[in-house]
């Protein structure tokens, strides 16, 4: 786990404080929108380009730990997410679409790093995460327009041009270049290596943009934090006992259930962000939900780890028992 990412709610944290302050000068804040779109275009390419799409197969070795993931991810996970936003959000429409458009979308880096401390099985969790960028993709159009659909904030064909520009543009992009240096495997992995800290730095950018040209919005809103963290942690709390309890009805051994919890639990704000600032460009409160996801997020899960890692010492301490 390298500097940033150790440092990436510290690093979130500081880029909406930096938007805020350069924001307070005029000709800085007319033109900081500009800048958002090519900067989460440039973070989406060099994401798409560090997962091995092609490999997208080997998810469907371990069937049943598959299918798991993926009722849990697409079906259980967007239902939960609608009635936590009916409950809490219901009378705020871009709160209420923000929250669960980071809660729908399933993380597709971040989970792998706390599924390795947490000695979960990382293997089987890099196997699963082409597919739960394929399927999230696809389907958080099908999502926002069903559960989104009369908050009046979505005009679908907006909706559809955003994802195109920022989504498909730079998978595309990722998966030629691919393509391009499919038989130069050192270059390409090199390439990789060295690319491998710009998504954090391009989406920290991104978010100085953002509130350079909507920070005030922040200040006006400093209660929709509190109005937000508690169906976030509300969601973490029962996916994390759903998880635990759905990976033991399956049968799977402590290194699986780990890595169900975690997929099931990491959401890709990334992604959300990206998809926000584009498709509505006039509700900024939406994407401000989603700067505010990680914030939380991050050590929600860091402590989940912990209690992941404390599960398996008592596993093995009864285990130790009984034989």
């Amino acid at each position: 786990m390298g500097l940033f990412e150790k440092l990436y709610t510290f690093i979130i944290f500081l880029a909406v404080i930096i938007g805020i302050s350069i924001g307070q000068v005029e000709q800085i804040r007319a033109n900081a929108e500009s800048f958002i779109l090519p900067l989460l275009v440039a973070m989406l390419y060099i994401t798409f380009l560090q997962i091995p799409i092609e490999e997208i197969r080997k998810a469907f070795k371990n069937i049943k730990f598959t299918y798991t993931s993926v009722i849990i991810n697409f079906v259980w996970t967007p239902i939960l997410s609608w009635l936590l936003a009916l409950l809490f959000l219901g009378d705020n429409p871009a709160i209420y679409i923000g929250f669960i458009m980071l809660m729908v979308t399933p993380c597709t880096d971040w989970y792998l790093i706390f599924t390795g401390i947490a000695k979960g099985n990382v293997a089987l969790s890099t196997a699963i995460l082409p597919l739960n960028l394929i399927l999230q993709v696809i389907l958080l159009p099908i999502y926002l327009l069903i559960f989104g659909g009369a908050t009046g904030v979505i005009e679908f064909s907006f909706l559809m041009k955003s994802i195109l520009i920022a989504l498909f543009l730079p998978l595309v992009l990722a998966f030629l270049t691919k393509m391009a240096l499919r038989n130069k495997q050192q270059l390409r992995d090199n390439l990789i290596s060295n690319l491998s800290v710009l998504p954090i730095i391009f989406l920290s950018l991104a978010i100085v943009a953002m509130f350079a040209s909507q920070g005030q919005l922040l200040l006006d809103n400093l209660d929709l934090m509190w109005q937000i963290t508690i169906p976030i942690l509300l969601f973490f709390i029962i996916n994390l006992v759903v998880g635990q309890k759905v990976g033991q009805l399956m049968k799977f051994p402590y290194k699986d259930r780990a890595s169900l919890s975690l997929t099931t639990l990491a959401r890709n704000s990334p992604i959300a962000l990206a998809i926000a600032m584009t498709a509505f460009p006039d509700q900024p409160l939406i994407a401000l939900t989603l700067v505010i996801g990680p914030l939380l997020e991050l050590p929600i899960l860091a402590t989940i780890t912990q209690l992941l890692l404390s599960i398996s010492k008592v596993h093995k301490n009864n285990r130790r028992y009984t034989l």
